[in-house]
């Protein structure tokens, strides 16, 4: 054996060994790999169901949202009509307010006196009224005081 073929066989060797010394992080990576694989499966199947669920989900709230957008519409409609009837009545207010304000005008001076006189001809009666019950009142218990002193007999104090 020549020099050559001894330094190609132990170049050989090397390159067996390194082989050797690479292939077991390999292997252990291609677990690692295998094990990846098997999560991302997984991860796709259970994520398929939930998919699904979500876009059940999003065709009841697609749902609910139009029926509330026909609501709205109907409450829209609604308020546009309540709006034009408040207008009338603002109308009709201010057209009533105007007559009380021209009638009252046209009659304010005499109804006024005569509302006062009546005032005064009615608290003057209760006046009236009033004074004559109290006198009654005070003249009736004077009498019961005056009965109850001469029906008592009368005490004498001795030293």
């Amino acid at each position: 054996m020549s020099v050559g073929e001894i330094a190609a066989l132990i170049a050989a060797a090397a390159f067996l060994l390194l082989v050797g010394v690479i292939a077991v992080p390999v292997l252990r990576l291609r677990h690692t790999v295998d094990a990846a694989t098997r999560a991302i499966n997984e991860t796709v199947d259970r994520t398929g169901p939930t998919l699904d669920k979500l876009d059940f989900t999003l065709a009841q709230v697609n749902t609910a949202l139009g029926q509330v957008h026909q609501s709205l519409d109907s409450v829209n409609l609604q308020l546009v009509r309540v709006d034009a009837i408040t207008g009338h009545a603002q109308q009709v207010t201010g057209t009533v307010a105007n007559l009380a304000t021209v009638i009252g005008a046209a009659s304010a001076s005499p109804l006024v006196k005569a509302a006062a006189f009546g005032y005064g001809v009615r608290k003057a009666v209760k006046t009236r009224r009033h004074a004559d019950e109290e006198r009654d009142v005070r003249d009736r218990l004077k009498a019961e005081r005056a009965a109850r002193k001469a029906a008592r007999p009368r005490r004498r104090w001795r030293s």
